[in-house]
């Protein structure tokens, strides 16, 4: 009987404290935590000059492919379709990665 209500005592005292996880130890080297707070990405400084020349050849290029396109369904293959292609490609994935926060 001791036995039954000492495990509800114990029971019911676990049961108040409710759920609570453990704090993380202190790390050894107590700058750690002033590093990580401190730590921040410098940002690039974005050319704005050079977004919108790139942005204009990026658009200039592609108003060209329709025509590039309509040649090869009439079986002329423009001989700089796939450089025009991948200079595309480039500049988009440059501009991607300059405006992207």
């Amino acid at each position: 009987m001791s036995l039954f209500a000492l495990l509800i005592i114990c029971a019911v005292n676990s049961g108040a404290q409710g759920k609570k996880f453990p704090t993380p130890p202190q790390p050894s080297d107590p700058t750690i935590n002033n590093q990580r707070a401190d730590h921040t990405l410098p940002r690039q400084q974005v050319d704005f000059l050079e977004l919108q020349r790139e942005s204009r050849e990026l658009s200039d290029l592609a108003h060209t492919v329709p025509a590039d396109v309509e040649s090869v369904s009439h079986g002329l293959l423009p001989k700089d379709l796939t450089e025009k292609l991948k200079r595309i490609e480039k500049l988009s994935k440059d501009l991607r990665s300059k405006v992207r926060p």
